[in-house]
């Protein structure tokens, strides 16, 4: 079974004018002491999210595990080191057959019915949310609030992420609910450094 560290950093393309700041961005989450960092981009083409994932690899080298959001083949050819997908995505069992048995395989749930599904495939650790309201996505699932982490928790032994509006003050809730690591998008886009530090602190 993997161990993941507290926060997994997730670097959202539309967040970042150019490949340059979301690089920069990066490279700030990983100097605070960030070890996972999920790269995801839902709107541009496969050339630009690959130039973008290879940039994000040369520069961040081994310092960080990098997931590569929905697409196994791009993991593959970026050199990341697992693969992240939704429910509306490849099925676990496909994404497994093409990155093998040894790059990480997260998948996203957002409810005892698909956690369980989930739980009985190859994914290495389970994503549980939106823990509480998030505006990192347009038509985000319902919120299951902490009490859907604590069934979650009851409900698999693999290790659970928490996402979903997840910030400073209430990253702990989550933990204490059951979540081994706290997924974050939006409260480390201002001063991503300071931000990360912050979430590290909170989360020892």
């Amino acid at each position: 079974m993997i161990q993941l560290p507290r926060l997994y950093c997730i670097v959202h393309s539309a967040s970042f004018p150019s490949t340059a700041e979301l690089v920069h961005f990066s490279t700030e989450l990983v100097g605070a002491g960030c070890t996972l960092v999920q790269y995801r981009n839902k709107n541009d083409s496969a050339r630009l999210m690959l130039e973008q994932a290879r940039e994000l690899k040369q520069q961040l080298g081994s310092s960080a595990r990098l997931i590569m959001n929905d697409r196994a083949d791009l993991c593959l050819a970026a050199g990341f080191e697992g693969v992240h997908v939704g429910q509306d995505d490849l099925s676990p069992e496909s994404v497994r057959k093409i990155i093998g048995p040894d790059r990480w395989l997260g998948v996203s749930t957002h409810n005892p019915e698909q956690l369980r599904d989930a739980d009985i495939t190859s994914a290495d650790y389970l994503a549980i949310g939106p823990v509480f309201a998030t505006s990192s996505k347009d038509k985000p699932d319902p919120v299951v609030g902490l009490e859907g982490v604590r069934l979650a928790r009851e409900l698999t032994r693999k290790p659970l992420v928490a996402i979903g509006g997840i910030t400073r003050a209430n990253a702990a809730s989550a933990i204490d609910a059951g979540a081994d690591c706290i997924a974050v998008i939006s409260d480390l886009l201002r001063e991503p450094r300071k931000s990360a530090e912050e979430f590290l602190r909170i989360l020892r």
